[in-house]
C-alpha cells in the first residue's frame, strides 16, 4: 500500500508538503458520509460557506436532489475578527431561498480550522430563523481550534504548519483541486 493510500485510510494526513491531496477523492468520501447519514432527513437544506463550501454544497445538493433547498452564506460581516482583517476583496450576498425555521441545515465548508468561520455562519443563520438542527460538514479538518466547534462529517484530517493554508479550487468542469499555500 502506498504511503498516500495509508494516510487516506487512516483519514489523517501529515507531511503535506510532500503529498498532493486528491480533492475529488476527498469529496466522494465526504458525500458518501453525508448521504448515508442525512440522505432521508426531513426538511434537509444545505448552506455552503463562500467560496469553497459553496462549491461543495452545490455538488452535494445536486447529488441529494435538493431542489430549492440550497443556500449560500458569506460571513464577512459576522466574523469576530472583522475589525482586524477587514473586508475581503469580493463580498458575496448571502442567499437563503428556503425557510430556515425548523429545518435541518447541513452547513458546508471546505477547511475547518479555528472555528471562527463556522461560528460566524451559525450566527448569521439564526438571523434567518431557528433551525431544528445544524450539522457541519468539512472536506478537511486541519485542527488548531480556537472555539469548541467540531465537524459532524469530514473527509480527512491534516496537520499543517501555522504558516501553511489549504486552498480549494474549482475548475471550469466543476472538478476540485486542493493545494497547500505557504505564507
Amino acid at each position: 500500500m502506498t504511503r498516500l493510500r495509508q494516510l487516506f485510510c487512516n483519514n489523517t494526513l501529515t507531511n503535506m508538503a510532500k503529498l498532493e491531496l486528491d480533492a475529488e477523492a476527498l469529496y466522494r468520501a465526504l458525500a458518501e458520509k453525508v448521504k448515508a447519514a442525512l440522505g432521508s432527513a426531513d426538511r434537509l437544506a444545505l448552506v455552503g460557506i463562500y467560496s469553497g463550501g459553496a462549491w461543495l454544497a452545490e455538488r452535494l445538493a445536486a447529488e441529494l436532489q435538493l431542489d430549492g433547498r440550497l443556500g449560500f452564506i458569506d460571513v464577512s460581516f459576522y466574523r469576530d475578527d472583522y475589525a482586524e482583517k477587514g473586508l475581503p476583496a469580493s463580498v458575496k450576498p448571502t442567499q437563503i431561498p428556503f425557510e430556515v425555521e425548523g429545518a435541518t441545515i447541513l452547513l458546508v465548508d471546505d477547511v475547518l480550522y479555528t472555528g471562527r468561520t463556522t461560528r460566524a455562519a451559525i450566527n448569521e443563520l439564526f438571523d434567518y430563523g431557528r433551525p431544528a438542527r445544524i450539522v457541519l460538514a468539512a472536506l478537511v479538518d486541519r485542527g488548531g481550534r480556537e472555539l469548541p466547534i467540531a465537524a459532524d462529517f469530514i473527509a480527512a484530517t491534516v496537520e499543517l504548519e501555522a504558516s501553511e493554508t489549504l486552498l480549494l479550487q474549482r475548475a471550469d468542469d466543476g472538478s476540485f483541486t486542493l493545494s497547500i499555500k505557504h505564507a
